[in-house]
């Protein structure tokens, strides 16, 4: 049995600050946090943004071509023990699915109005009839994404039945490979894409987060 270095350090911290983000947009709104929630979401905007760019220039594993699976790949990993470098066929379609969920989730977000205070940052740019298409979206996605979440922690639970440490791997970043499988360096430095977090959270806190971030500190 060999290890192999399969996640590198910002897909890894990717994978929980998002996981840290929706738990915090989730209870500031509910609580009626309205300011720590757009706070919240210019955080997983910068984040999500950096995985997409990542996801082009980074490491083997991180690319979205890696996410590129044909249905019966999907349907004969179930079949199979053997490990895969990286997203399996059908965790391929989970991130996916995530990426759509999340995009739409902030997309809707930023167009979105309470009608009265609270006007997301490109509202003044879309019709009445687009903003209210918006709110209603937005809530109806939330509540498709916590689904999307329960069946996500279901398969995580489904793969640790098969012996295939999901959580482990996405902790330590490494995955165990028996001797005769193939093995190569799939991972980069993640510095350059931590500089490209940065530079984007930094604009849009300066920016659209500007507001919100003097009103929740004030």
């Amino acid at each position: 049995m060999t290890t192999l270095k399969v996640w590198d350090g910002f897909i890894r911290c990717f994978h929980w600050f998002l996981v840290v983000s929706i738990a915090v947009l989730y209870f500031s709104i509910e609580e009626g946090m309205i300011e720590l929630h757009f706070i919240a979401g210019f955080f997983t905007l910068a984040l999500i943004a950096t995985r997409l760019i990542w996801g082009v220039i980074g490491s083997k594993t991180a690319k979205l071509s890696a996410l590129i699976y044909s249905p019966k790949a999907v349907f004969n990993s179930f079949k199979s023990s053997k490990n895969t470098i990286g997203h399996s066929a059908p965790g391929s379609y989970m991130v996916l699915a995530f990426f759509a969920l999340i995009i739409t989730q902030l997309v809707t977000g930023l167009m979105s109005s309470d009608g009265i205070l609270t006007d997301g940052p490109l509202v003044e740019y879309v019709s009445s009839d687009t903003v209210d298409f918006a709110n209603w979206l937005h809530h109806l996605n939330f509540d498709i994404l916590l689904y999307a979440i329960g069946l996500h922690v279901l398969a995580i639970i489904f793969y640790r039945i098969k012996g295939k440490p999901l959580v482990k791997a996405m902790i330590t970043g490494s995955k165990n490979l028996k001797e005769d499988e193939p093995h190569t360096i799939v991972t980069k430095s993640p510095w350059l894409a931590w500089g490209i977090f940065f530079i984007l959270l930094f604009i849009l806190m300066m920016t659209w987060g500007k507001e919100p971030i003097n009103y929740f500190f004030s």
